[in-house]
């Protein structure tokens, strides 16, 4: 009998052994994620001034009120709740203005998008406005997939795309849906 349930305990104690080796997983990225709430920021950061350069030269300047830092999700990103002013400058130092009600900037592709309210201000006093629009700090460039409103001296275009260089010399309105043009007499 004493045999018999030596036999008993040890296939009991081998299939808890099995089944304790098999239930155990690699849950290393869980450990780290203890105490951050699964949809939560790492970091907030109030006021910001963020200046962005290329080999000594200013390029952008992002200033918001809010920015979330979710830089611990795989593909991070930063975003500002409350809207920005982004100051974009070329190669001769002049400045164009971008206001946004809301936009995320994401780190690893250097995109920023900009959402609500758009409205760009060129150094030549030309206006575009759209619902969205992207900056991608890589190329220098601007652009949108939604309709705009380009607003210059001149005239006013308005169509469903948009694509420009960061100084805005060189620029396109894309599937126009309107032109409207001034002399100089008219008033808008």
């Amino acid at each position: 009998m004493n045999y018999k349930s030596s036999y008993n305990l040890f296939y009991i104690v081998t299939a808890f052994a099995v089944t304790m080796f098999f239930s155990c997983k690699n849950n290393f990225k869980e450990v780290q994620q203890i105490g951050i709430k699964q949809n939560e920021p790492i970091g907030v950061a109030e006021n910001m001034n963020l200046k962005y350069t290329d080999s000594g030269r200013l390029k952008a300047n992002l200033i918001s009120p809010k920015m979330l830092d979710f830089s611990n999700r795989e593909f991070s990103y930063n975003e500002f709740p409350d809207g920005v002013t982004l100051y974009i400058y070329d190669e001769r130092n002049k400045r164009s203005t971008i206001v946004a009600d809301y936009a995320i900037s994401y780190n690893n592709t250097d995109l920023i998008d900009l959402r609500g309210n758009v409205l760009i201000t060129t150094e030549t006093k030309d206006s575009i406005f759209a619902e969205q629009l992207f900056y991608d700090q890589k190329r220098d460039w601007v652009f949108s997939n939604k309709p705009v409103r380009y607003v210059s001296p001149t005239s006013i275009v308005t169509g469903n795309a948009f694509d420009s260089n960061q100084d805005f010399s060189s620029y396109g309105v894309s599937e126009v849906t309107g032109v409207q043009y001034f002399d100089d007499d008219d008033s808008f």
